[in-house]
């Protein structure tokens, strides 16, 4: 794994900038963000990739959202999780991911064990230029399935996270494992 100093992405442009500075970006700003930070080819291809861990720079995001180049190695995935209270967005740079998802919300506090309903589970493919955003407590796993193939992806999140929330999954039974600060991954 690497970790870097922030780079800046695709700039906005001025009149965007100012708009950022006054409020807090959205969910299609953060998208459009991480699709045009993805465009950037040679943004894209100064992100070292290590063959067995994923690798990620930091980036500066819009009106002081939190952003990251991140690469994954064949077969590599983040396990399920949530970014709590904040909203995102991210595109597949290169290569393809898979991303499983909850279509529920589900409770923020007080529970450790839940049994998920039928129907809930969500399934989306995005190769290189496909991606998404997301509001708040979203849970998903994101992957790359490849066997071969490094994958790299953009992502957005405002407000910058102030945790993670990992999740273990068996058959509908989600289970919360752990509870992730800022400082634990940068």
């Amino acid at each position: 794994m690497s970790v870097s100093s922030p780079v800046p992405a695709s700039p906005a442009p001025a009149s965007a900038a100012s708009a950022a500075d006054t409020a807090a970006p959205t969910q299609a700003e953060l998208l459009d963000f991480v699709r045009r930070a993805a465009a950037d080819a040679e943004l894209i291809a100064s992100l070292p990739l290590d063959p067995e861990g994923r690798t990620w720079v930091r980036l500066e995001g819009p009106g002081g959202s939190e952003a990251w180049l991140i690469g994954w190695p064949p077969g590599t995935g983040t396990g399920w999780h949530d970014h709590a209270d904040s909203v995102g967005a991210f595109v597949t740079a290169a290569g393809e991911l898979k991303e499983n998802a909850l279509a529920a919300r589900l409770p923020t506090d007080g529970w450790k064990t839940l049994e998920l309903s039928e129907g809930v589970d969500r399934e989306r493919h995005l190769p290189t230029g496909k991606g998404r955003a997301f509001g708040q407590h979203h849970v998903h796993e994101v992957l790359n399935e490849s066997a071969d193939r490094h994958a790299v992806s953009v992502h957005a999140y405002y407000p910058p996270l102030p945790q993670i929330r990992r999740y273990s999954r068996t058959g509908p039974t989600l289970r919360l494992e752990q509870v992730e600060r800022p400082q634990d991954w940068q």
